[in-house]
């Protein structure tokens, strides 16, 4: 794993310190002596992680994590704050201005590698969501999301085996957080599973259980896999420390524990995962408006186009049947210029339900463009794709369109072509041409009928 890291330092030494350490870990390496430079470089060239010393002349590295926040193009980059302070005052102000973590001069340097390569699996885990999700920005279908955005009290698992240590760390989150107390490390496991948590808070220091096999099995069970995990830890145990965030858990706090460091902590990761959460939504529903049609619901000619050439492919592998009908409502011009195209668009609604209510599971139904819809029916020979397509011309022409919106009462009816690819066709494109010419026939020999290609 290599990345791009910005070390932000005033005095020089510190900063060529830093930068021998990573890049004796092949990280390339980016450097800043003031925040100035800092706000410019991250601005202007990519980077993975940014080491930020805090005391610095002009702009202190509070400020500067300030203004990278604020801004959305680097809003995203992990921060941590390289600095001499220790108090947890000075802690709970980074994290109030954004940063990421803390590491305290002399900086130690298994500490400093474990938590860069941690942070930087999680940046490039948010960089792939945005980067999807910015597709459905470009379309104009979604406002650009803000990381400090969060709506409601975030809803924490806490795994503690001691009520004391519990009480503590529930009362102190009271005013952020919903906090489910357990002791049992498996019943927690399959609390955080199926229940919707945003973050789980996990006791370093289990007197019954290891708490890092724990935070192993949430990285590994799909529904937690990306839940943020907070370990509890003593004051000098490194190696538990750097095992933990080689296991992937997201941020740790040391005792005793500052109830403000502690709330500071717990918004950050709750912030950060109801916005990868956002992401996600949105890439979903990205993939799944470019294959659906948004009127009727059904998939589009592009997902038919791609489909349709692997459902014949693999029909032809197997030496299976594979039908394909094309629909086309009758007089549907009429419809438009008699009663407008709003009416139009609710009689495409109906008439893709009355589809999607006769054909069977394994079938694809796609709207084809305009009036035009296509069924893919798998496994289907030329008569029993008849048969189905005079159960859907049955279904359309024997009760009439009610449209609630307008209250309305039309009668359709729709001619159907139909084509199978044993009867000498060898491509998708021949099977759809085959099954226009039938729906052609259909039409011009008085519509309302169904017509299969000629063998």
């Amino acid at each position: 794993m290599t990345a791009r890291i910005l070390v932000v330092d005033d005095i020089p030494a510190n900063v060529k310190l830093l930068e021998a350490r990573l890049l004796a870990e092949y990280f390339d390496v980016l450097t800043a002596q003031d925040g100035f430079k800092a706000l410019e470089i991250a601005l202007a060239t990519h980077v993975d992680i940014i080491l930020l010393d805090v005391m610095m002349p002009g702009m202190n590295g509070f400020e500067v994590c300030e203004r990278l926040k604020a801004d959305q193009r680097t809003a995203h980059i992990p921060v941590v704050m390289v600095t001499a302070l220790d108090q947890p005052a000075d802690r709970v102000r980074g994290l109030k201005a954004g940063a990421d973590d803390f590491l305290t001069k002399p900086v130690n340097d298994l500490q400093l590698v474990s938590r860069v390569k941690s942070l930087v699996r999680l940046k490039m885990l948010g960089d792939e969501l945005r980067l999807r999700a910015e597709t459905a920005r470009t379309i104009g279908m979604e406002e650009p999301l803000r990381l400090d955005a969060m709506e409601g009290p975030g809803q924490v698992l806490l795994v503690d085996s001691r009520a004391s240590s519990q009480e503590r760390i529930v009362k102190a989150l009271k005013p952020v957080a919903e906090v489910t107390a357990m002791s049992d490390p498996q019943a927690a496991l399959f609390e955080a599973a199926e229940d919707p948590i945003d973050m789980v808070i996990i006791n370093g220091t289990g007197d019954d259980y290891d708490p890092l096999r724990l935070c192993a099995q949430l990285r590994l069970l799909e529904r937690t896999r990306f839940l943020p995990l907070l370990l509890v830890t003593d004051l000098g145990d490194e190696d538990a420390i750097v095992r933990a965030l080689d296991l992937g858990v997201n941020d740790y706090i040391v005792r005793p524990i500052d109830p403000n460091e502690l709330v500071a902590r717990t918004l950050t990761q709750i912030k950060r995962k109801r916005y990868n959460d956002r992401l996600r939504t949105n890439v979903r529903q990205t993939i799944e408006l470019a294959v659906t049609d948004g009127l009727t619901g059904l998939n589009n000619r592009r997902y038919l186009d791609n489909q349709l050439k692997v459902m014949f492919t693999r029909a032809a592998a197997r030496s299976r049947a594979l039908s394909l009908c094309m629909i086309d409502i009758d007089r549907f011009k009429q419809v438009n210029d008699t009663y407008g195209h709003d009416v139009g668009d609710e009689v495409l609604r109906e008439f893709a339900r009355r589809v999607r209510s006769t054909v069977r599971g394994a079938d694809l139904a796609c709207r084809y463009g305009g009036e035009e819809f296509v069924v893919v029916m798998p496994d289907t020979d030329a008569i029993t794709a008849a048969a189905i397509a005079e159960r859907l011309r049955a279904t359309i022409e024997n009760a009439p369109f009610v449209l609630e919106r307008s209250g309305l009462r039309l009668s359709i009816t729709a001619s159907l072509g139909i084509a199978t690819n044993l009867q000498g066709i060898e491509t998708p494109e021949q099977l759809l041409k085959q099954a226009d010419r039938a729906l052609y026939a259909a039409k011009t020999g008085g519509r309302n009928r169904v017509v299969a290609a000629a063998a």
